[in-house]
Formats: C-alpha cells, sequence, structure tokens
C-alpha cells in the first residue's frame, strides 16, 4: 500500500474547504481503483490535512494528479498555499 499526505496552510474556511471535499473531492478520488481510504482533516489555525491511502503507487500518483486539479479549481480562493506532501509506501498499518 502506499499513501499520501497533505498539508495545506493558511486554509480561509475550513468548513467550506471540508464541505466541497466530501461532497465533489471523495466522489472522483474514489474513481482510483486502488482506493483504499481517504480522511481530510481540520487540524486548526487553518491548517488542513489529508491522508489518501492506496493499493499501489500508481494510484497514489493518480491521487496526486486529481488532487492537484481540484484545488486549483474548486479550492484555490480557500487554500491559497500549495501542499506540503508527503508520500511512500506503508510499512505498518492495523
Amino acid at each position: 500500500m502506499h499513501a499520501v499526505i497533505r498539508r495545506y496552510e493558511g486554509a480561509t474556511d475550513p468548513a467550506e474547504a471540508g464541505r466541497r471535499v466530501n461532497e465533489e473531492f471523495l466522489p472522483l478520488v474514489r474513481q482510483v481503483k486502488v482506493f483504499v481510504a481517504y480522511y481530510w482533516v481540520d487540524a486548526g489555525g487553518g491548517v488542513m490535512v489529508s491522508t489518501g491511502v492506496f493499493q499501489d503507487r500508481a494510484g497514489a500518483e493518480e491521487s496526486t494528479e486529481r488532487a492537484g486539479g481540484f484545488v486549483r479549481e474548486r479550492l484555490a480562493e480557500l487554500l491559497p498555499h500549495p501542499p506540503q506532501v508527503t508520500a511512500g509506501e506503508v510499512v505498518a498499518h492495523s
């Protein structure tokens, strides 16, 4: 399995960002054939964190492409700064 973690700072409206992710992005990311799970977290202080888990690296990379397009098209005014992206192989889970 592979995971992708994106940290967004400076969110201007975390509640609205969460609503858009829940209603619009989740259906897109679920279409990735090797999708396992996705979480969107309001970490407070204008910080939003997403975690996506996929069965393979290609799925994780596809999710990154979809996320980039979605943020540009639907969240740019709410997430004005590019995310810090961390991705890699899951080596432990439960």
